[in-house]
């Protein structure tokens, strides 16, 4: 019979009270009260981990889910609270360290399009209501530039619904699909960014039919071009918008006043300007923090 031993942790699981957990090691990192406040008002009982301890001369440290323990510590509202715990008897403290530092080197983490077709799967309504929207303009949401009439900026679709709602992401892809036609420049991070800071920042002053005739001048790549040579960013690319929707009138009814790009009270501030040469595969705007560890 084969011996597949090697293949398996030598570990038992035991429920320990987070009281009786320590993890103070100098290897760990220090503990962030953002994300265990963000992830404590966003509980979730089936996104817990197990906690990985090592039980070293009767104590247990914990070398991977420090946050997890202090999450389900403030929710609950005390350190008497069991957590699941995969226990190691055989680690030395330096072996601890060893996998702490190394335990997210081969780890795949998943990308903004991969989040968003599984929440598809359970049925979110957000994502639901998004995917709706988009295909009802004759796109789809994908991971590849390289369908057409397809979005790849999902975390910026997203973005834009979240703080300015249906409506607001609904103009903003009737603009850009009417002015550009489906050019796939036009889908990218930073255009869907520029369109929804235009149309924050002046609401219904902002013509949408004089918006096509005079953007749509114009190719969508080459207005990312010179917004970069403004600056980066999907201000810049904003503020090349507003330039050519004036063109050369210096007054009128329909003129665009660029400082209000930058009024705090009513602008739109994207989570991450993405640069606009993204790998093929990915080119969606990566905006998630990375926490280099597998707890909840």
């Amino acid at each position: 019979m084969i011996n597949l031993s090697a293949f398996v942790p030598n570990v038992h699981f035991e429920q320990i009270p987070i009281k009786n957990l320590v993890s103070n090691q100098d290897y760990q990192r220090n503990l962030s009260t953002s994300h265990i406040a963000r992830a404590a008002a966003n509980f979730d009982l089936y996104q817990i981990n197990p906690v990985k301890v090592s039980r070293r001369d009767g104590i247990n440290y914990v070398f991977n889910g420090q946050h997890t323990i202090e999450i389900v510590a403030l929710v609950s509202g005390t350190r008497e609270t069991p957590v699941w715990c995969m226990i190691y008897d055989d680690l030395s403290y330096e072996h601890e360290a060893d996998i702490f530092a190394n335990q997210m080197k081969f780890v795949k983490p998943l990308n903004p399009y991969e989040i968003f077709m599984a929440n598809i799967e359970a049925g979110s309504d957000t994502q639901l209501i998004i995917r709706d929207l988009v295909e009802s303009y004759g796109l789809k949401i994908s991971n590849t530039k390289k369908e057409s009439c397809s979005i790849c900026a999902v975390s910026t679709l997203e973005s834009i619904f979240t703080k300015y709602g249906f409506h607001t992401l609904d103009r903003v892809l009737k603009l850009t699909v009417g002015t550009w036609e489906g050019e796939g420049s036009s889908f990218s991070a930073n255009m869907l960014n520029a369109v929804a800071r235009l149309i924050v920042a002046y609401g219904d002053t902002l013509n949408d039919e004089l918006f096509k005739e005079k953007l749509g001048a114009s190719s969508a790549r080459s207005l990312i071009r010179t917004g970069k040579e403004r600056r980066s960013g999907s201000l810049g690319l904003a503020e090349q918008m507003v330039i050519e929707y004036n063109g050369k009138k210096k007054s009128g009814q329909f003129k665009l006043r660029i400082k209000n790009l930058y009024d705090k009270s009513q602008t739109y501030v994207p989570e991450a300007d993405m640069p606009e040469t993204q790998p093929e595969e990915y080119s969606q705007d990566y905006d998630e923090e990375d926490y280099p560890e597998s707890d909840y």
